[in-house]
């Protein structure tokens, strides 16, 4: 006979499919669960079997060589409706399997044994089963394993659950930081247009680049595909075409790196660095509409450490000055002893640079 709907269905199958497992490929997670319990049960068939709306679907299967099969004939129907766990020795002695054509033809299924895969609220997705040829009863070793194992396969798939409700989350508040920057960019910008005052507007757009700078960071580490590494190549590039929209025309800026990973605290430490090394250079060292490029490199060596080189080819200091100790030369050593790294002024002919030597 066909087994009645659970009394909570419509909720049970909202339950099933929240866990997104249905038509997923076979895993080795699940694959060993059945295959001990098979081991353990000493039975042929062993199935962790889900039971959606109009069939039954095993994600993992010793014995039955199929991914799912109809509700007609699901024995794991029944199985739900009774209470943790439900044992048939001779299924042509059972009412509700007798007329099985699982039961009474090929492949002539005699014996069933079922632990609940059941949810925090009570609510059945199926069972952990074993079944075999012949009329038999487990043992009572044979029926806790079966039971332990069942409660595996809930672990499972509560923590895959919890894992995707977290990665939701997650969105939600990357969507929401990126728009707060967003928001706080276009602030910044208008206040910037307004500024009468040059030293206002130079603090101004020095700040707009900083929470770019940061946007950026943000991007790369929870963007799609991202990782708890930012890949410097690909977000230094993309900062120096940040930095390149907001300079003057006849200054290019240009990024030759490599693909070195490094954590978010010191991506950012680098790209402030970059940043503030592009923004000077771009107001004092091309005077008079002179044509020039802001150079940024980067090289990781073998003995664990990394050197980013940012030079111009501008007019550079008077001959043996030293940079100024003003805010952004500042903000550059202090950004640069955060991520455990040291700073060195360099000038080679025309134009200035600094070399930062960091720990990768």
């Amino acid at each position: 006979m066909k087994a009645a709907l659970h009394p909570r269905h419509a909720e049970r199958l909202a339950a099933l499919r929240a866990y997104d497992i249905l038509d997923t490929p076979r895993e080795s997670d699940f694959d060993e669960i059945v295959l001990l319990a098979s081991e353990i049960c000493e039975a042929p068939i062993s199935v962790v079997n889900l039971i959606d709306a109009d069939r039954q679907w095993f994600k993992a299967e010793v014995g039955l060589g199929v991914r799912e099969t109809p509700l007609d004939t699901s024995l794991c129907a029944h199985a739900i409706l009774d209470v943790d766990f439900m044992e048939i020795p001779d299924t042509l002695q059972d009412g509700r399997m007798s007329d099985n054509a699982l039961c009474t033809g090929e492949p002539y299924l005699r014996y069933y044994a079922g632990a609940l895969l059941q949810t925090a609220d009570g609510l059945p997705l199926g069972t952990l089963c074993v079944l075999d040829f012949t009329p038999r009863t487990l043992t009572p070793f044979q029926r806790n394993a079966l039971q332990v194992l069942a409660r595996q396969v809930m672990t499972q798939l509560d923590l895959r659950l919890s894992l995707k409700r977290q990665a939701l989350l997650q969105k939600e508040i990357d969507h929401r930081v990126k728009n707060s920057l967003q928001s706080v960019a276009a602030m910044v910008h208008l206040q910037t247009r307004n500024a009468e005052d040059p030293d206002l507007r130079a603090a101004l757009e020095k700040v707009e680049v900083r929470i770019h700078t940061i946007s950026l960071v943000h991007e790369e580490l929870y963007g799609e595909g991202a990782t708890e590494h930012i890949d410097l190549a690909r977000y230094l590039s993309r900062l120096c075409g940040l930095l390149q929209r907001a300079a003057p025309a006849n200054v290019a800026i240009a990024a030759e790196v490599e693909p070195i990973q490094i954590d978010p605290a010191r991506a950012a430490s680098l790209g402030m660095i970059v940043s503030e090394f592009a923004m000077n250079a771009t107001k004092y060292a091309f005077p008079d509409g002179r044509a020039g490029t802001v150079r940024v490199a980067l090289r990781g060596g073998s003995d664990g450490m990394a050197d980013m080189t940012c030079t111009d080819d501008g007019v550079g200091l008077p001959d043996g000055a030293a940079p100024k100790a003003g805010l952004g030369t500042r903000l550059i050593h202090a950004a640069a002893s955060q991520m455990g790294g040291r700073v060195a002024h360099r000038q080679d002919g025309a134009g200035y640079g600094l070399q930062v030597t960091f720990p990768v």
